[in-house]
């Protein structure tokens, strides 16, 4: 069962998403936060496996009540959940530590599948957003090319290019013709290699890198 924290300053919103994740067989939610400084108590306390997090919200937002909980060493995955795609927003909340940014727009079920990819230690970024993100990368030199796959076998590279492209462990498994374990154990040796805290980065190096 996963356990999950909403964290939205709407009442109307938090309440109707936490009616909604409620509903699936898998997932129970253990409490809900109205702003950030709330957000970090109830959190801290309750240790979900994942928490929805907006990012405007009165007293503490939840750029900084994310990084308050990383810093702490909290380990509840947290997923932002908006209105805003800005590129300055999503690289801020990343930077804090956040494991996904989903827009509220997000049908219903994408929003339970990258709930459940968060918390299997998954990362996920709506796909707008992303292509946002990646659009004020700038173009990679061939040295940020053969600084980023250095190290890196050329299965590792086919791995870190499919990532990059936005593909689940299994996707990449299916795409491979590999086991879903041994797509795990490659995501693990690149983010120790690259030094990458978690999947959002490994798809931004991926992009920065030109993989994609």
């Amino acid at each position: 069962m996963i356990t999950i924290v909403v964290v939205d300053d709407q009442s109307l919103i938090r309440d109707g998403v936490a009616a909604l994740l409620g509903a699936e067989p898998d997932f129970t939610v253990v409490g809900t936060a109205a702003d950030g400084a709330e957000a970090v108590g109830l959190i801290s306390s309750r240790a979900p496996d994942v928490a929805l997090m907006d990012i405007r919200m009165p007293d503490m937002d939840g750029v900084e009540a994310t990084r308050r909980l990383v810093d702490s060493g909290c380990a509840t995955k947290i997923l932002i959940l908006t209105t805003y795609g800005a590129e300055d927003l999503v690289l801020s909340a990343l930077r804090a530590g956040a494991s996904g940014y989903l827009l509220k727009d997000t049908p219903r079920q994408s929003l339970a599948a990258a709930v459940r990819s968060v918390a299997t230690g998954e990362a996920t970024l709506e796909k707008g957003v992303l292509a946002r993100l990646v659009a004020n990368l700038g173009s990679p030199s061939p040295a940020r090319l053969v600084e980023t796959i250095e190290g890196l076998s050329a299965r590792e590279v086919e791995v870190l290019r499919l990532v990059g492209r936005g593909e689940s462990n299994s996707e990449v498994a299916q795409l491979l013709s590999i086991q879903d374990s041994t797509v795990k154990t490659h995501v693990s040796h690149i983010q120790a290699k690259l030094d990458a805290r978690d999947r959002v980065q490994l798809v931004v190096l991926a992009h920065r890198a030109g993989l994609v």
